[in-house]
């Protein structure tokens, strides 16, 4: 779509074969100047903006969680798949195992954009295997410089039997404290939940179901179809 320059400055007056004419006025008084177009961009003062319409076009996952205790470390995910207010899907898998089935992680966020990092991170373990930490550092300084990669709207969660590491894409990778991370729309609730219930008898899979089952009751973009990848723990 095309607009003139500065409508509310500019009025449109004669046309002739050249085209349209704009009235301006200046020192030496009423003068004629051809109107120039643009290219029409919305701004806040419109009442619209473009990211409104681009991020309500986005498919996002929602709510994931992980706790490591007894010997176990897990990565829980629900299914709920959300474009804008509506759900698209009810039973999708935002966890997986990665490499050669040495880590597990799942992603909060943007759909396309988190398989995107997941394949990137395989990559990266590849070059680094058995150090994931080394690999999420290299991971998190192209998200970070990448002028494609720093694009990408996901956080990831990713474990292995040592370490429980948060990648987002501002560069940082963080160990969370205790074990247990939320991240996600609903992350706090299920993060809240397994926090309270670590000091009970149950495993690390029982806590995150519990606690994704509470997240689901209190977040609408979190739903109760929970998928768990599990790995033995050396901690």
């Amino acid at each position: 779509m095309l607009a003139p320059l500065r409508p509310s400055v500019y009025q449109l007056g004669r046309t002739d074969s050249s085209g349209p004419w704009q009235a301006r006025t200046g020192p030496l008084g009423l003068y004629w100047t051809p109107l120039i177009y643009a290219p029409f961009t919305p701004t806040w003062a419109d009442g619209f903006h473009m990211n409104d319409v681009a991020s309500s076009q986005i498919w996002h996952g929602t709510t994931i969680l992980t706790v490591r205790k007894g010997g176990r470390v897990v990565v829980a995910g629900d299914g709920q798949v959300s474009l804008g207010a509506t759900v698209i899907k009810a039973n999708a898998r935002k966890v997986r195992s990665l490499g050669k089935g040495g880590v597990i992680g799942g992603f909060a966020g943007a759909t396309a954009d988190a398989f995107t990092l997941f394949e990137r991170l395989e990559n990266k373990l590849e070059q680094y295997p058995g150090q994931l930490t080394r690999a999420c550092v290299e991971l998190a300084k192209d998200w970070r410089t990448d002028r494609f990669l720093r694009r990408l709207e996901a956080m990831m969660i990713v474990a292995d039997r040592e370490t429980t590491l948060v990648l987002t894409g501002t560069g940082d990778v963080l160990e969370p404290e205790a074990g247990v991370m939320g991240i996600g729309s609903g992350g706090n609730y299920a993060l809240a939940a397994a926090k309270a219930l670590m000091d009970t008898p149950a495993s690390a899979e029982e806590i995150a179901r519990k606690a994704m089952a509470i997240a689901a009751e209190i977040c609408v973009y979190t739903n109760t179809n929970v998928v768990i990848e599990a790995l033995e723990s050396s901690k």
